[in-house]
């Protein structure tokens, strides 16, 4: 008697998330549309007050024109580039090389190590903010690309060992004994056998890592000063005037600023849910 409410129960269920995927997706998306439906209206409909309506007029390739023609928004984010591109590329190859070396070696300190690197994501940044700006100041790399390139590299790699270290722990260990008792090298190993295997976690682990920089906004604005050398996500301040407030332009710039990570993501969609899933099925 039990099964024709279970299917009943079952059917409404399904019907309720239908209808409330849409409006949930809808209110998800509603900063987003009112952010681009700014981005194309004219100056004249915000200094109105005509923020939140249909804009008089569209002025897409205008405002986003202007957004590169008249501001440094270009500048920002080739500095953006030139901070996520390289941090991503260090932070994910030393850890693919500490994660193997915590995973696969057995010596006394592997799991101290390991903890260590654990233990430094629980510690919140803002606190580091005083002892990282007078080191900054010391070696002075403050107020440069390269400086705060390396201390992304170095503030994000314990994270991504952690994450490889876990991928490379559920590796079939009788893999890497074979090979060694072939007399195969132990970097060929690491670099022919291991890294294929664990290249789906490596690609969610840059699409992670390079979305994570690139919204950075904390340390750039403590590490960066000079206008020349800003990322996106802080120069995007320097689009409003001291006494006109373009907010057509701010807009635009933040929908522009959000396009690489966007396309990161979708060029690497299936490599990022096969490293994410990586192992859920195991056993």
């Amino acid at each position: 008697m039990f099964p024709r409410p279970v299917e009943k129960a079952s059917a409404g269920v399904r019907w309720a998330y239908k209808l409330s995927l849409p409006i949930a997706l809808f209110l998800w998306l509603l900063p987003l549309l009112a952010i681009f439906m700014t981005s194309i209206r004219p100056a004249s409909d915000i200094a109105t007050g005509n923020v939140f309506g249909i804009p008089s007029s569209f002025q897409f390739f205008q405002n986003y024109g202007e957004v590169f023609a008249k501001t440094d928004a270009l500048q920002y984010l080739i500095n953006t580039l030139l901070i996520a591109v390289p941090t991503t590329i260090i932070s994910v190859s030393l850890a693919c090389l500490t994660g193997y070396a915590l995973a696969i070696y057995k010596f006394k300190w592997a799991l101290p190590l390991f903890f260590l690197f654990v233990a430094g994501n629980f510690v919140p940044f803002q606190i580091l903010m005083l002892p990282v700006v007078d080191m900054s100041n010391r070696l002075e790399i403050i107020n440069t690309v390269p400086g705060l390139v390396m201390f992304h590299a170095a503030f994000q790699t314990g994270f991504c060992t952690l994450f490889m270290r876990n991928f490379m722990k559920a590796l079939p260990f009788e893999l890497i004994e074979s090979a060694r008792l072939e007399g195969v090298d132990e970097f060929k190993i690491f670099w022919h056998l291991v890294l294929p295997l664990v290249k789906p976690a490596i690609a969610a682990l840059c699409v992670l890592i390079f979305t994570f920089i690139w919204n950075d906004f904390f340390w750039a604005s403590v590490l960066i000063r000079d206008d020349s050398n800003l990322p996106i996500t802080v120069g995007v301040r320097t689009l409003n005037g001291e006494f006109v407030q373009q907010w057509h332009l701010v807009s635009a710039a933040s929908l522009l600023a959000a396009v690489p990570p966007v396309l990161m993501f979708f060029a690497m969609q299936k490599h990022f849910i096969a490293g994410l899933t990586l192992g859920a099925t195991k056993g």
